[in-house]
């Protein structure tokens, strides 16, 4: 029984990841230094939270501020499977957390506000 709930669950998901959840996301939200000089937080506008690197884009200047951030969601095949199954479980009535939650190595960075005041 138990496997044959798992294999439909992954059979559901992987339905649902043909809706197709890009690797590329663009995220607005405000930006926070994360646990060491390489790794920043970016609390999204929407709820979700990212973990953010880049060794294109000095993520440094922008601690602080509202920005718009572009980038390539790290193992994406994994995490769009797991975002999916929240968002079936979610459908479904569960109530707990919906928000997104992954890490993301930016490509493009852009200015939306120098604060994250609202």
């Amino acid at each position: 029984m138990v496997l044959t709930c798992t294999a439909s669950i992954w059979v559901m998901a992987q339905d649902s990841s043909d809706k197709g959840k890009s690797d590329t996301r663009t995220i607005t939200g405000c930006l926070s230094q994360g646990d060491n000089a390489k790794e920043f937080n970016l609390k999204a506008d929407n709820g979700s939270t990212w973990e953010v690197r880049s060794s294109t884009v000095s993520l440094a200047d922008h601690v602080g501020h509202k920005i718009t951030a572009t980038g390539v969601v790290s193992n994406a095949t994994a995490h769009n499977m797991k975002e999916d199954t929240k968002d079936m479980a979610h459908d479904t009535g569960v109530t707990k957390n919906n928000h997104e939650h992954g890490h993301l190595k930016v490509t493009n960075v852009q200015m939306v506000s120098d604060s994250c005041s609202k």
